[in-house]
């Protein structure tokens, strides 16, 4: 059975989860989380191009990530990892660059955790500023591009996991 990509939301709350398991031991998992290499082969939509312009390997470390639709739009990413504990967690702040003010910061935890049978699952907590920064981001198709980078990331980990 293929594993399924989990958001909850809560009507009133700031937050949202995101819950998957994947196939593959946790080291691999994680990785595929921090290695610029790996991490633009899976993250973001379909239909974007995704490049790490930083890409924070630790405590205090910034990082930036940026998006391109086929029309030539850009969208930017931005936030500072706040832990960095591999392969199990890592807490860090998340920004979208195009919101017409700055300063709709979201604090995230993404927790990796061993699974039997070298599995792993991740959970990450999304913590706004406000239930309306939060539904912005929903409403924005940000789970469409969840589940369509999950995806990626399953088959992705099934190469990397043969290899």
């Amino acid at each position: 059975m293929k594993n399924q990509t989990e958001i909850i939301a809560e009507d009133g709350k700031q937050e949202l989860f995101i819950m998957r398991e994947f196939n593959a031991p946790r080291e691999l998992v994680f990785k595929a989380f921090t290695d610029p290499e790996l991490l633009v082969q899976w993250l973001g939509c379909d239909a974007l191009t995704m490049k790490t312009e930083r890409n924070a390997e630790g405590k205090g470390a910034s990082w930036r990530d940026i998006f391109t639709d086929p029309d030539g739009n850009v969208f930017g990413f931005h936030g500072v990892c706040h832990e960095f504990m591999a392969p199990q967690l890592i807490i860090r702040t998340f920004e979208f660059e195009g919101l017409p003010e700055p300063g709709h910061v979201c604090l995230e935890t993404l927790r990796f955790e061993v699974l039997p049978g070298d599995r792993t699952k991740i959970s990450v907590q999304s913590v706004f500023q406000s239930v309306a920064d939060r539904d912005g981001m929903l409403r924005s198709g940000m789970e469409t591009g969840v589940f369509e980078a999950h995806d990626r990331l399953d088959a992705l980990l099934a190469k990397e996991f043969v290899n």
